[in-house]
């Protein structure tokens, strides 16, 4: 039996909120083409995420990854810091 190796969603998005202790709130942009229209439509979603040493703070951006659940609402963890505000 083969063994499969679980692919996890990684993300990268600006921080927008990090006044929780050990999280932090993620606001990930997109690009999606309408289906008739034809025209790009940028799309957002905030995510909460886990940052275990409180790294991260506002205006950063930063990549994360899907992981089990660790709260009512945090599924994500951070994963590094790419940019930090300057």
């Amino acid at each position: 039996m083969e063994e499969t190796k679980r692919l996890n969603k990684i993300m990268t998005g600006v921080v927008v909120s990090d006044k929780m202790d050990k999280t932090v709130v993620v606001l990930v942009s997109r690009l999606i083409k309408h289906s008739v229209y034809k025209k790009y439509i940028r799309r957002r979603a905030k995510f909460m995420a886990h940052d275990e040493q409180n790294d991260a703070h506002m205006g950063d951006t930063v990549e994360i990854i899907e992981s089990r659940p660790l709260s009512r609402f945090k599924r994500w963890r951070l994963i590094r810091i790419i940019e930090r505000r300057a």
